[in-house]
């Protein structure tokens, strides 16, 4: 019964799989962070540089010569 016990003892205070949680959680975050990041870059370009750009763009080549 002691041996059993032990062996008990020694597979539950074992934490060799611990790590695996743990990289998990922060490979969810890295991924849920990049993509809000993401959105607002598109979002940024889309309102904000994307119009500008354009507008330089055909004052560029709107040149009557």
């Amino acid at each position: 019964m002691t041996w059993k016990a032990t062996a008990v003892k020694t597979a539950v205070s074992n934490n060799k799989g611990e790590g695996y949680i743990d990289t998990a959680v922060k490979i969810l975050i890295a991924v849920v962070l990049g993509a809000l990041l993401l959105a607002g870059l598109y979002l940024l370009f889309g309102d904000v540089v994307m119009p500008t750009l354009n507008e330089r763009i055909r004052e560029m080549f709107n040149y009557a010569g």
